[in-house]
């Protein structure tokens, strides 16, 4: 891989574990540990992204080449580089957990490709100091789910991290899929993602906790130097931004995840990252019905922290947490709070701004408010497909009544027997109120649908559908793997060939493992 780049400025400039086994240990006054990935017994590649190869350097001829194969399944180390595992801590579910660390990730190697910088990490790669009770492995059934998901994200325009390999390790992994006492043996992968970093608000919060500050600002200074360099003026006054930068981040990522239906499901503090990108792609969901209590994770099942509408509120809440952290390098608790307050007071101005461009309208009047509350309302009379409901919504026009309105977006009604009555009279309301402020609007029914159609997508990466690749994958056949990937390259596009995919959840995916119901295990 001739054209690609090392450069390791993490690991030059930041300081080491000075221990070198792989032992699993609580890591003082360090950001990374040295450790090499767990060689696979008989690697093979799956799937591999030409674009984001090409991104960091690497040619589509070299992704077929042995050293590909063996660098990005870690049985090979890349010449010039040394391997780490990045230390840092996080809040888990509301709680300090302390020392957390990539406990199933290793990064390869930083590399520089058109003035831009990536970090390449492989995760399933094995165990590192920070693997705690585990192996840090990987299971074919979650790498496909991450490989997949990543690539969708980036297709939608929801800032992400990128997925380059998608490999087998030869190995098997013993796994319990729900925890509930019943471990089986999977088939072992590994990913190979790309970032700007992948450094997390967990890794500021880690040298606070233990009193590190010499660290903490060394650490700021770095991201600030490499990440944020248009930041200047006075220290105080870089950290400040730096926060107030990766706030402003954060909430545009949270604005696209809501725009799309999509549901993280462990927004934990250790899952959040400073570039304000999707990161840990593990018990997600897109929203089926229209279901703001609605989170695919198993472990938060009884209260719902990482509901689908409660995620603005979590990541105001981890962005206290790296306020915390933060704030023994400025000592001054009032323009963090200020920040923090901008946070959620901007993420509600925007959301209603997103919104009302989800459903067409893009002049702002006195009832906006009542169209969009009355809708949320509408949505959860029945089960109402999110992703079939406002793609479908583009089809209607000034002059529709809101009886042919409501014939427009039925499809997306998972009982349409249900919308009788009460239900019937609530849609025939609030598609009234609808086209009346349709008709305010200047663009042409044409524009808006063109317009919106560029908003809400027609296809998102369902559950169902990465289940269905894994049951096929788990056969050794890839085609329905390369099938999706193709598919969420043109999320907004017709795409007529493919409209079997433009459906409801089907029946059996309800209550199916992998499909409605998901865990941490991987």
């Amino acid at each position: 891989m001739k054209n690609l780049k090392i450069n390791n400025r993490f690991t030059a400039e930041l300081p080491a574990d000075p221990d070198q086994t792989n032992e699993v240990r609580q890591v003082k006054n360090a950001l990374f540990s040295y450790v090499n990935p767990t060689k696979p017994s008989n690697p093979k590649l799956i799937h591999a992204s030409a674009e984001v190869a090409e991104l960091v350097g690497i040619t589509a001829d070299e992704i077929q080449s042995e050293l590909f194969l063996n660098a990005f399944s870690g049985k090979e180390i890349l010449p010039d580089t040394r391997p780490y595992a990045m230390c840092y801590a996080g809040h888990q579910f509301g709680n300090w957990a302390g020392q957390l660390g990539d406990g199933r990730a290793i990064n390869l190697t930083e590399v520089e490709h058109n003035n831009d910088f990536f970090t390449l990490q492989l995760k399933g790669a094995g165990k590192t100091p920070y693997s705690r009770t585990a192996d840090g492995l990987a299971v074919l059934r979650s790498s496909i789910r991450e490989y997949l998901c990543a690539e969708a994200m980036h297709y939608l325009g929801v800032p992400t991290t990128r997925s380059l390999s998608l490999m087998l390790s030869g190995d098997e992994v013993l796994r319990d899929i729900l925890y509930n006492g019943n471990p089986a043996y999977e088939k072992g992968a590994i990913v190979c993602r790309v970032a700007p970093s992948f450094i997390r608000f967990g890794s500021f919060e880690m040298l606070t906790a233990r009193n590190e500050l010499k660290n903490l600002k060394e650490f700021v200074e770095y991201n600030i130097k490499h990440y944020f360099p248009e930041i200047k003026g006075q220290p105080k006054e870089q950290y400040l931004q730096f926060f107030k930068t990766v706030a402003d981040t954060t909430r545009e990522m949270i604005l696209h995840w809501q725009r799309v239906g999509f549901v993280h499901g462990v927004m934990n503090t250790d899952n959040m990252s400073i570039h304000g990108i999707t990161i840990d792609y593990g018990p997600y969901g897109w929203l089926e019905n229209y279901d703001p209590n609605w989170t695919p994770n198993t472990t938060d099942s009884q209260y719902r922290r990482y509901r689908f509408g409660n995620q603005p509120q979590i990541a105001q809440w981890n962005l206290y947490q790296l306020a915390n952290a933060l704030y023994p390098l400025i000592n001054e608790a009032e323009p963090l709070e200020k920040i923090l307050e901008s946070f959620i007071n901007n993420f509600e101005s925007d959301h209603k701004t997103m919104f009302l461009s989800k459903i067409g309208i893009f002049t702002s009047t006195e009832t906006d408010n009542k169209l969009i509350v009355d809708l949320e309302a509408a949505l959860q009379l029945s089960e109402t497909d999110m992703t079939i409901f406002f793609r479908n919504l583009s089809k209607i026009i000034k002059s529709d009544s809101a009886k042919t309105a409501i014939e427009k977006i039925q499809d997306s009604f998972y009982l349409p027997e249900e919308i009788t009555g009460d239900i019937l009279d609530s849609w025939k309301k609030w598609f009234a109120l609808y086209i009346q402020r349709l008709n305010q609007e200047d663009l042409s029914d044409k524009d808006r649908s063109e317009k919106m159609n560029q908003i809400n997508p027609k296809y998102v990466l369902r559950n169902y559908m990465s289940q269905l690749a894994i049951d096929e994958a788990d056969k050794g056949d890839y085609s329905l793997i390369n099938e999706l990937y193709v598919l969420l390259q043109k999320p907004y596009d017709e795409q007529p060939e493919s409209e079997k995919w433009f459906a409801k959840r089907p029946e059996w995916a309800r209550s199916k493992v992998g499909c409605s119901m998901l865990s941490c295990s991987s």
